[in-house]
């Protein structure tokens, strides 16, 4: 057994010992769905950069950059914009409404402000785009694990999912907030340490200057192929999703007022946009040191553990290890709360008491992993299955979320229509009318579009409520 495997077996088994040890202190479901509005901000800060920073944002992301060049520096960075305006506009006014009126998921938010049936259509929409981005997490831990122990892309998701599973299930919210802030200094760390090591390993400026890449704007910032897979086209993909993210608006949720809100959200932006140039660069370094990898999954954990020393190699691989299992329990996190809260107790038992709430987010969650584990098993690239989620998030909900908080004549069929308009247009530019040669427009552009003028439109012609 190598040290690699050694390390991350230990690290699995502690995050679990810890998620075990704090989930005795959950007692009820205000426990478990919103940390019973206790967080302060540095666990707010951690729970919300550790949900963030996950497949997409590592080992996607480095990819990426091996392909691409400097522009993958956006995909962390719109994610990074969509939280500064969470912070600032969105997340306090929301907050305020939790508060006031007891909201333990964003489908409470939705029925409040529109309907039950708004509510029941969202959580079922989350359900199906979640399992998805759910499923690419799970592909970068098992990417890290063949690379490490030479294990089968099945065996690797199964320990993934496994390890994430256990102590999310124990506390959830609660538990994911104090394991999270572990995980970010294991994260941190590791792969500050192996920055420079790798720089100086494959030869430095000269090598980065003098490397052969694969297109002219390899070293363009702001380059983008126009098709909202690179570069800051990935603005319209990602920032909308990262505002009304129904996983983040529950997280703030669990804040104990309305500044910590701003600081521990605002903290995570900026420490986002910074995070944005560290697996940008690992990606770069892959290209520097000729590496051959046979999927662009494989770049990240290639780098770490061809080109930097044993034992720190082993380091940085249980950071990216880190990074996936700790947005893995945001998944769950989703998963749980908006199938025994917005479908189970809402449809099916609203007489349900708390003890048996808390009993069927937790059985949610099992399913949720469940589903996961299988739906990774069919599919082979984390950005793809990424761009599903993060495209129907923003599309389906930006409009009905932040125009429930500004618009107060919009009712349930603004949003419908909203939906409607925008998951069938997203649909119809991406898998129809192809796009390409229109410049700065791509499907997420038109989608929102399309969902703010049936939102409006509806609106317009309705009689005044």
């Amino acid at each position: 057994m190598n040290i690699h495997l050694i390390l991350l077996i230990a690290y699995s088994v502690l995050l679990t010992a810890a998620g075990l040890w704090i989930g005795r202190l959950v007692r009820g479901s205000g426990d478990f769905f919103v940390a019973s509005r206790g967080l302060t901000t540095p666990l707010l800060f951690s729970t919300m950069l550790a949900a963030n920073i996950g497949a997409g944002t590592t080992v996607g992301a480095a990819g990426l950059a091996y392909q691409q060049g400097l522009s993958a520096w956006w995909w962390n960075g719109s994610a990074a914009i969509g939280s500064l305006i969470l912070a600032f506009w969105i997340g306090p006014r929301i907050w305020r409404l939790a508060s006031d009126q007891g909201f333990y998921t964003a489908g409470d938010y939705l029925e409040f402000r529109y309907s039950p049936s708004v509510r029941g259509i969202t959580a079922s929409l989350i359900w199906i785009g979640t399992l998805a981005i759910l499923a690419a997490q799970l592909l970068a831990g098992a990417a890290v694990l063949n690379v490490v122990a030479g294990l089968s892309k099945t065996t690797g998701i199964m320990i993934g999912a496994l390890a994430m599973m256990v102590y999310f299930i124990a506390g959830g919210l609660l538990s994911s907030a104090w394991v999270n802030l572990l995980q970010l200094v294991v994260l941190v760390g590791g792969l500050l340490v192996a920055i420079p090591l790798l720089y100086f390993g494959v030869g430095g400026a000269a090598t980065f200057n003098a490397m052969t890449t694969p297109h002219p704007e390899y070293w363009n910032f702001f380059y983008s192929t126009g098709s909202g897979m690179s570069g800051w086209a990935m603005v319209a993909m990602l920032t909308p999703a990262f505002i009304v993210s129904p996983g983040l608006l529950q997280k703030a949720y669990g804040a104990r007022d309305e500044r910590v809100v701003r600081r521990g959200i605002g903290l995570q932006a900026g420490a986002q946009m910074l995070f944005a140039f560290i697996p940008v660069f690992f990606g770069l370094a892959a290209r520097a040191a000729n590496l051959e990898v046979e999927s662009q999954n494989m770049v990240l954990p290639a780098v770490l553990a061809s080109e930097l020393p044993i034992f720190l190699g082993a380091l940085a691989l249980a950071a990216v290890f880190s990074a996936e299992v700790s947005t893995c329990d945001a998944i769950l996190f989703m998963l749980s709360t908006s199938l025994s809260k917005d479908l189970y107790k809402r449809f099916v038992h609203p007489a349900a008491d708390d003890r048996r709430l808390l009993f069927v987010a937790r059985l949610a969650a099992v399913a949720g992993g469940l589903g996961g584990v299988f739906i990774a098993i069919q599919l082979e690239t984390i950005v793809q299955a990424l761009s599903i989620f993060y495209s129907l998030l923003g599309v389906a909900f930006f409009v009905p979320v932040i125009g429930g908080l500004y618009v107060k004549r919009a009712g349930p069929a603004e949003a419908l229509a909203s939906m409607a308009a925008g998951i069938g247009t997203l649909l119809l530019f991406t898998y129809g009318i192809s796009l390409s040669g229109f410049g700065i427009l791509n499907a997420n552009l038109l989608a929102l579009a399309a969902a703010a003028l049936a939102y409006f439109g509806v609106m317009a012609i309705r009689s005044p409520r």
